[in-house]
């Protein structure tokens, strides 16, 4: 039984498969240094986080038009409610094409359009958060930001993406300053590569709702019992935390610790194209190699209901199926 999921972090650039990006290049006449998808795919392996961000970038140059934007949106939303979400949250890193000279408003439009029919055509409701990209200056985050306010197109908040060692949470506060002040959601990146320390300062500085990742605050116990208090939002990416060698294997995962720990976590796919799997698989492999029973998977999925960006009237329908998803599972247990 397909527990309902809520995914709140997933970049849309990294649900790139390997057939979508062959046929996107023959579209957009574009060359790609690979023979074929084995030739690619044998290159999914990675010794850090920048080891991946290289393929990554290198990737997404088959994304040209606002159609292209648009049918990279649409099979994540199928693919993602075969795998059990009613509701995702999804990043866009929309610098990394502006710089390469894609227009904000040929993205956006693409993103949008399939997001707003996510529900209609998907089964899932939806929303759009921008990613700034932290090893751009932020400066550029801030010019980003008001070109995309200028569109006035469906937004739901703001993150910081990117690596963590090569820049401080400060430098994005105005932008975060900006989104705030406009009514945007606030996210992060934090503690994946980077220390304990870059969750304290997002969320001091930045000030924002949830971060995404921060596995590493479970080195300090001071960070643990803070995020516990303030009832922050953890976005875990367990099979990411794997193939980037923040942990060895999915056993050595400190998800179980950290629910026992009482953090308010939530299971992810992060870039599922690139990592082995979406949501449901996520959740697979976390439930065999920790053993979680019914009790820590009900938790998870409420976790995700409490955290997501929806209004209220949204989250008593998630949570009633979240409820009835429960109630199935203790009868078949």
């Amino acid at each position: 039984m397909l527990m309902p999921a809520v995914e709140l972090h997933v970049h849309l650039e990294g649900t790139l498969e390997p057939e979508l990006i062959f046929a996107l290049a023959e579209r957009n006449d574009v060359e790609l240094p690979y023979t074929d998808l084995d030739d690619l795919r044998s290159r999914y392996s990675f010794t850090d986080l920048q080891s991946f961000l290289d393929l990554y970038y290198a990737n997404m140059t088959v994304l040209r038009t606002a159609a292209d934007f648009a049918d990279l949106t649409n099979a994540y939303l199928a693919r993602a409610a075969e795998a059990g979400v009613r509701h995702a949250e999804v990043f866009l890193d929309i610098q990394a094409h502006t710089g390469r000279g894609i227009p904000a408003a040929e993205v956006l439009a693409g993103v949008t359009g399939a997001l707003g029919a996510s529900e209609r055509e998907h089964g899932l409701t939806s929303g759009l958060i921008v990613t700034f990209l932290r090893h751009l200056p932020g400066s550029e985050a801030l010019a980003a930001l008001e070109e995309i306010l200028a569109l006035d197109v469906p937004l739901l908040g703001v993150g910081l993406c990117s690596t963590e060692l090569t820049s401080h949470a400060s430098e994005f506060a105005p932008a975060f300053d900006l989104a705030r002040a406009n009514g945007l959601r606030l996210v992060a990146h934090a503690g994946e590569e980077g220390p304990p320390q870059n969750v304290t300062d997002v969320l001091d500085i930045l000030k924002v709702e949830r971060v995404d990742h921060g596995v590493r605050a479970m080195e300090d116990p001071a960070v643990v019992e803070r995020l516990v208090r303030e009832r922050v939002p953890l976005t875990v990416c367990p099979l990411s935390n794997v193939r980037l060698r923040v942990v060895d294997t999915i056993a050595d995962h400190p998800l179980r610790a950290m629910l026992d720990a009482g953090l308010v976590v939530t299971v992810n796919s992060d870039d599922p194209a690139y990592f082995g799997g979406y949501v449901d698989e996520n959740l697979r492999q976390v439930t065999e190699a920790l053993d979680l029973g019914p009790q820590e998977l009900t938790t998870l999925a409420r976790n995700g209901v409490a955290a997501a960006f929806v209004d209220d009237a949204r989250r008593q329908e998630l949570s009633a199926e979240v409820d009835a998803w429960a109630a199935g599972v203790r009868q078949t247990s």
